[in-house]
């Protein structure tokens, strides 16, 4: 069973590459929250839809001191076109190894089809200033999610 991460976790820290080939790191985005969202595969519809929910609130979301993330298993090359294909403008970041999606518990046993499958499991994790989890939601609908997420975080209005 894979361990998920529950609100007054600390956060694993991790360095991944995005679409453009450079290193991101969790540590260094520190000073607002972040919104770590993971999502199996670039350009599918409901990772598109997801994507594309983000980056409609982006700006909505940076106002209120909140940088987006978004991270899956996808090479930065495919993450590019994902990102020149729908005009995101959302922080996308390649995990080819799956290591940042397991230590976070968004890699692992989940149901598909009505089979047990090992996948990406869609999740979104906040992440306070000072490093810790503050809230952590497993296996959410990629439709409507974000539009949950800001209300959750007091966002709506």
């Amino acid at each position: 069973m894979t361990t998920r991460l529950q609100a007054g976790d600390p956060a694993p820290d991790f360095t991944l590459s995005d679409d453009s080939g450079q290193e991101v790191t969790l540590s260094d985005l520190r000073g607002g929250s972040v919104i770590v969202y993971f999502y199996p595969a670039a350009m599918t519809p409901g990772c598109t839809k997801q994507a594309c929910d983000f980056t409609e609130s982006l700006d909505h979301l940076q106002a209120s001191g909140h940088t987006v993330v978004g991270i899956s298993p996808d090479p930065p090359a495919k993450l590019a076109a994902f990102r020149e294909r729908d005009s995101l403008t959302i922080t996308l970041l390649s995990d080819p190894d799956k290591e940042v999606m397991t230590a976070w518990g968004a890699f692992g046993e989940k149901k598909l089809y009505g089979k047990v499958v090992q996948g990406v499991i869609r999740s979104t994790i906040v992440v306070g200033p000072d490093g810790t989890v503050t809230h952590a939601a497993y296996n959410v609908k990629a439709t409507g999610h974000v539009a949950k997420l800001r209300r959750d975080l007091g966002l709506d209005g």
